[in-house]
């Protein structure tokens, strides 16, 4: 489908810009809004963080893609009630893609009061607009959701037992939206993703992490003993799903996993880094107290309704992403 407004709430972020890219791609007119402040530019200001230089290159370079495709860029904080439904009013989207979010369980452990600000606060005032106009909402959850794994996969029917405060406040926003559907029949779709990887992320994640040591020849520390499990998720594929999701109607009024569909031990990413940087040293530190033994999240709901089709395994995707760090590296020293 094509010709869509589509709003992307938090859409600078690693998943909001790519998206943005995506949705354009195929026809539709994505607009951003971004304070730029929760782990992206704004928020890389201070002497004492590492990679600092590394980091503000690659959040120019997703502003400067953003520019070069002429999507339109509005810097404004969505926690602004008053501020960003003026802009929400002017702009009339036909579909909230709600993105903000600080996005890593550790900073949210350390800093509850700024992860509920960020999340629950900007989802609220999107909800609060969406409602008068039935606009649909994508909501951007999290497998974190579902706390511990006690079988080798779940499906969206699994209850959710979240570990922490991430997990608890992505599941506190899920509520809210089918509270919202109940209240005022709003339409919505809640997504789950798992583990991504992938092009111009700064949100340290394992996959990232990995790369980003072993590039500049630094030591790679694993939590735990490697052999915890994870769905591992190309940054491509989650984008597809959510296009399908935003033009199928059959995602409306939906919960879906969308990952790979299998998961891998944090072993096995660390032998495909060490193919691709063999003298990288691997040490091991002990496993953090509020992380979730997880493991693979069911697609088949997602391959069924909506017909998502996931094409890049961790030995295929993080091969993509390792030659990507390697040429921005390059060109950046």
């Amino acid at each position: 489908m094509k010709n869509k407004k589509i709003l992307l709430v938090g859409g600078c972020g690693f998943i909001g810009h790519n998206l943005a890219l995506h949705l354009k791609n195929l026809g539709n007119n994505p607009i951003v809004v971004d304070s730029l402040s929760v782990n992206n530019i704004l928020s890389f200001t201070e002497d004492d963080i590492k990679n600092k230089e590394l980091y503000s290159s690659i959040l120019n370079n997703r502003i400067e893609l953003l520019k070069k495709n002429k999507i339109n860029l509005i810097i404004q904080d969505a926690r602004d009630y008053h501020a960003v439904s003026k802009i929400y009013s002017d702009i009339n989207p036909d579909i909230i893609i709600h993105l903000a979010a600080v996005s890593h369980a550790n900073k949210s452990n350390k800093d509850p009061h700024s992860t509920f600000d960020h999340s629950l606060r900007t989802l609220e005032n999107t909800l609060d607009f969406a409602k008068n106009n039935k606009t649909h909402v994508v909501y951007m959850s999290s497998s974190m959701v579902y706390g511990n794994f006690n079988s080798q996969s779940v499906s969206e029917e699994t209850p959710c037992k979240p570990i922490g405060i991430y997990g608890t406040l992505k599941l506190s926003g899920e509520l809210l939206v089918r509270a919202y559907k109940q209240v005022f029949d709003l339409p919505y779709t809640i997504i789950r993703p798992s583990a991504l990887y992938g092009e111009r992320c700064v949100s340290r994640r394992v996959g990232q992490i990995f790369i980003e040591n072993a590039i500049q020849n630094l030591e790679i520390i694993i939590n735990g003993d490697g052999e915890d499990k994870l769905d591992f998720t190309y940054i491509e594929d989650l984008i597809n799903g959510i296009g399908l999701c935003c033009f199928n109607k059959n995602a409306v009024n939906e919960t879906f996993n969308l990952t790979f569909g299998q998961s891998k031990k944090i072993n096995d990413l660390a032998k495909i880094l060490k193919q691709e940087f063999p003298n990288v040293n691997i040490s091991y530190k002990e496993r953090e107290k509020f992380m979730p033994e997880r493991g693979t999240l069911s697609i088949n709901k997602a391959k069924k309704l909506i017909g998502y089709s996931p094409k890049n395994s961790i030995g295929e995707g993080y091969i993509k992403y390792i030659n990507w760090y390697k040429n921005f590296w390059k060109n950046l020293n």
